[in-house]
């Protein structure tokens, strides 16, 4: 198969890799692995920014309710980034591929010299056939220091590495005109440039993560007018990242906000 992209960030949610009892879905994992490693065997270059290590974290330890929600968070992540993180290199070791792992936080990212360490640490860890798994370091970020969600990491990552695509894995096909299920409602295929969608875009959050379709929809006009082509689809569909990044993929649904430079902008 061949894939329009050279260089990949695929964003996984926590709607994604978590069941409905807030545990981590293994399953989910493994099959996204295998699609990363046939893109990588297909000369694709994919940065992975993985949710999952607060319900991993759950799954080991049960605390009472009276820990506040950025202790337990802190406190599921550092037993959870260590379980995900192993999880992710068992199976990407299954296809031959080395991952590694790169916790960042907001404020390292605001300070050019860690700017640029992170920068340098994925670029050579990609020449080295290495693929990077990111996600939030939790167990030192507090409320004031927090990424909005990984669908804001995920954007910086997609600048900072001059990505040609950013992929955003939700549980739904992508944005919609009205509540998905709903009569009457129908998934917006393309957003152009300086498009208005505010209209379409509810406030509900995920129910597992922190943000929703409107944190993805704000990040993905940010990279669009980067020149970053990103799309918005359903982690949960049947090898929906092969299907989605392939040269023929028009009847996918998705949602994909169209970069500025195509028009030349």
């Amino acid at each position: 198969m061949e894939y329009r992209f050279k260089r990949v960030v695929v964003k996984v949610g926590s709607n994604v890799l978590t069941r409905h009892d807030g545990s981590l879905d293994i399953a989910r994992m493994v099959d996204i692995v295998s699609q990363i490693a046939a893109l990588k065997d297909a000369g694709v270059e994919v940065l992975l920014v993985s949710s999952g290590a607060v319900a991993s974290g759950r799954g080991v330890l049960h605390v009472s309710d009276a820990l506040d929600d950025v202790s337990q968070r802190q406190l599921y992540s550092a037993i959870g980034q260590a379980k995900l993180i192993n999880r992710y290199y068992d199976f990407f070791a299954s296809y031959g591929i080395v991952c590694g792992q790169v916790l960042t936080t907001k404020e390292s990212l605001q300070m050019e010299d860690h700017y640029q360490n992170q920068r340098h640490c994925m670029t050579v860890m990609l020449e080295h056939g290495v693929i990077p798994v990111i996600n939030e370091n939790d167990t030192v970020s507090v409320t004031e220091l927090m990424f909005t969600d990984n669908d804001e990491l995920s954007g910086l990552v997609a600048t900072m590495m001059h990505a040609e695509c950013l992929l955003l894995l939700s549980n739904v096909d992508g944005l919609y005109r009205g509540e998905p299920g709903n009569a009457g409602s129908h998934l917006v295929r393309t957003v152009a440039p300086g498009e208005d969608i505010s209209g379409y875009i509810g406030k509900t959050r995920s129910s597992h993560g922190r943000g929703g379709m409107s944190a993805k929809c704000r990040i993905a006009g940010q990279a669009a007018s980067d020149g970053i082509e990103v799309i918005i689809a359903n982690g949960r569909r049947t090898d929906i990242i092969l299907s989605v990044l392939s040269e023929v993929s028009g009847d996918v649904p998705c949602t994909r906000f169209l970069p500025t430079s195509r028009y030349g902008l």
